[in-house]
């Protein structure tokens, strides 16, 4: 949506700008910093919506801005003068009560709300050295989130950065309630749009094939797997947590539909799904089920503090995202997952020494690995619904063969959902297809469909275009009849037996299996051609001749 909102990606432009300039020109130092001060607002706003919703339905809320707050360097010293050994006398009281008054800091000056409009020599300092150490541990001293955390470092050097990235953040909000008023659209479906566009300078030269998912995609993905309340949900290569976030979303939209009054009605976003936001509706106990049940797992240490803070901005007090290369031999967890909804790097390799002894494919390829990964986390009857590079589809390697032997023989794969090659531009053209499998079932008939059309257009631009197919993906999905292997070879998608599958080695490309009709040419007599090869030959050369008399 943020291309339809040129004011939207100005105010961003102008933020990105402002620390280029301010010195911060790393494209991932910047977005770690404007995300400390996204999370900082979001925090609060959260916070402020649900103490209002408390106070209208009259349930108890404690507020994370309750209290007072001490700095770690000063917490043993609180503790000390908290102590009732050190506070039997009146005397000692007092002057513990005074001493701890200089301690404390009061949590509703770490506010975003409260120190926004401060001046910038004032507001500088008290972020620094107050607030951000606040946001640091607040979700106790034991959470992932504190441990993650801890290295964190604020480093907007100038006080006029900080007042002006924080004013731009302010118009950035306005314009997307504005747009949320007037153009109908999700208040939550911007905010991600515009998170979405902050994180895409992260990998706007695709290091290590670690490309953003898109969201409408993993919104696909999602509708394929279908996550369910109970689920135990997992990414192992999870990024700024982007599919987590849609499982999450899109659990919250079903269980509202099954609430829904009859005859109430959810319009579909741009993409042609319904999604809601109304995490509200959740009880305390459905909740804490839907927050356990997600987990995730990165090896780069900013993108584990990234999508923590991307979940919790969104609502999830307690996401678990943990800094681990479930490829590794450190790594030990299997079978424990219900959903896993992934899209692993593509191209990226690693230590033949550091590779997981329980994994058997014979590959450095991460892509390879990683398919193998997720089928020894699933659980009996868990499904995966993965993105990989359309080369893994038909790789003639030993390794390509056994990673397709492996989700076909011992498990059962679903589909093949073949995308088109510009769903990862402007930061790559490689194709990519989704595969969905089940472990443990037995593959029959698998279900393939050719997308040509996802809604946006296939250049760098990637600007909404009619004809979305994600619909008819979706559509077709849940119509089909596994049992009935049938289906138009000519179409854009059909059913192919397990069979015909080993007769081609596996083969899980699309065009291996469809039928391309060719319409027939008729041609002219030979004779006839020759007559009229004759004539034109006859007026080129009079041609010819009026241009030489005309030249004489």
């Amino acid at each position: 949506m943020l291309h339809l909102n040129p004011r939207l990606k100005a105010l961003i432009d102008r933020l990105w700008n402002r620390f280029w300039a301010g010195g911060i020109s790393n494209p991932l130092s910047a977005i770690e910093q404007i995300t400390y001060l996204l999370f900082m607002k979001q925090i609060d706003e959260l916070d402020l919506k649900r103490q209002s919703d408390a106070e209208f339905t009259g349930d108890t809320f404690t507020s994370r801005f309750e209290g007072d707050f001490y700095l770690p360097h000063d917490q043993a010293k609180a503790n000390e003068l908290l102590d009732p050994k050190n506070n039997k006398t009146a005397k000692a009281k007092r002057e513990n009560k005074a001493e701890l008054k200089k301690l404390a800091i009061d949590k509703q000056t770490l506010r975003w709300s409260h120190f926004r409009n401060w001046k910038a020599d004032e507001m500088l300092p008290h972020v620094q050295q107050k607030v951000f150490p606040f946001i640091k541990t607040l979700n106790g001293e034991t959470s992932a989130f504190t441990r993650h955390m801890a290295n964190a470092v604020f480093i907007i050097p100038k006080a006029e950065l900080l007042s002006k990235a924080i004013a731009d953040i302010e118009e950035i909000y306005e314009e997307i309630e504005r747009d949320a008023k007037e153009e109908g659209h999700l208040f939550q479906d911007i905010q991600g749009d515009v998170y979405e566009m902050l994180l895409s300078e992260i990998s706007s030269a695709g290091k290590n094939g670690q490309f953003r998912t898109p969201r409408h995609i993993i919104k696909l993905v999602s509708e394929l797997v279908n996550p369910q309340l109970g689920h135990r949900i997992c990414d192992p290569a999870c990024g700024t947590a982007g599919f987590l976030l849609e499982a999450y979303q899109y659990i919250i939209t079903q269980l509202a539909i099954r609430k829904a009054k009859r005859g109430e009605t959810f319009e579909k976003d741009d993409d042609g799904f319904v999604r809601t936001s109304v995490a509200g509706l959740l009880t305390q106990k459905n909740k804490d089920i839907l927050e356990q049940g997600l987990r995730g797992f990165d090896i780069d240490t900013t993108m584990v503090r990234l999508g923590l803070m991307n979940l919790m901005m969104h609502g999830i007090d307690n996401p678990v995202v943990d800094y681990k290369d479930t490829l590794s031999k450190s790594f030990t967890e299997e079978g424990g997952y219900d959903i896993i909804m992934a899209n692993p790097p593509f191209t990226g390799s690693i230590d033949k020494g550091d590779i997981n002894e329980s994994l058997k494919l014979k590959t450095t390829k991460t892509e390879l690995l990683f398919i193998e990964r997720i089928h020894t986390l699933l659980v009996t009857g868990g499904t995966a619904g993965i993105i990989i590079p359309q080369g893994v589809l038909f790789g003639a390697n030993k390794a390509f063969v056994d990673a397709r032997k492996l989700i076909i023989d011992k498990a059962e794969l679903k589909a093949v959902i073949s995308l088109p090659s510009g769903v990862f531009k402007p930061y790559a053209g490689v194709a990519t297809a989704i595969l969905v499998f089940t472990k443990g079932g037995k593959t029959r008939n698998t279900w393939f469909y050719n997308l040509e059309n996802d809604g946006l257009s296939l250049d760098d631009k990637r600007q909404r275009i009619e004809g979305s197919e994600l619909p008819d993906v979706v559509e077709k999905w849940n119509a089909r009849d596994p049992k009935k292997c049938v289906g138009d070879r000519k179409a854009n998608h059909f059913f192919v037996p397990v069979k015909e599958l080993k007769e081609t080695k596996y083969d899980l490309s699309f065009n291996r299996y469809a039928k391309v009709e060719h319409e027939e040419t008729e041609y002219e007599e030979p004779a006839v051609i020759l007559d009229k090869l004759k004539k034109i030959e006859t007026k080129i050369q009079a041609g010819i001749e009026e241009l030489e008399g005309i030249l004489k």
